[in-house]
């Protein structure tokens, strides 16, 4: 099976030795996103709240990139260094998602990179 690998200047670049997403098939791997704004490379200012809505931001300009949507998405994994957050980080996705929701785990991570509160990455298949 080929390959293909899916990039954007919509979401930040990758920050090592990684791509934004591979494409196998008709599924989508899509890379761990941080709240970076993919035009300067530098961390969103602001709470739990507005690093979730970057996040999420990057998340679809990475999944548009790849001919699909957040509706696409058919699991996602949530990191967070503080499960505080866990409501207001809902809030947020249930914004971006509507019914009938990805597959998800979410969990509570020691450090992210670059300081940040939360990591988000997914996997998305294509019709």
């Amino acid at each position: 099976m080929s390959r293909s690998i899916i990039a954007t200047d919509n979401a930040p670049s990758a920050i090592g030795p990684y791509s934004q997403a591979v494409r196998a098939g008709q599924t989508v791997y899509l890379s761990g996103q941080i709240p970076l704004d993919p035009a300067s490379g530098v961390m969103v200012q602001g709470d739990i709240t507005v690093q979730a809505r970057r996040v999420f931001e990057n998340l679809k300009a990475v999944c548009e990139a790849a001919g699909g949507s957040l509706s696409d998405l058919v699991r996602i994994g949530i990191y967070m260094t503080d499960l505080a957050h866990f409501a207001a980080v809902n809030a947020v996705m249930e914004s971006y998602f509507e019914q009938p929701y990805p597959s998800r785990a979410t969990v509570q991570v020691a450090a992210l990179p670059k300081g940040s509160q939360i990591e988000v990455d997914g996997i998305l298949v294509l019709e």
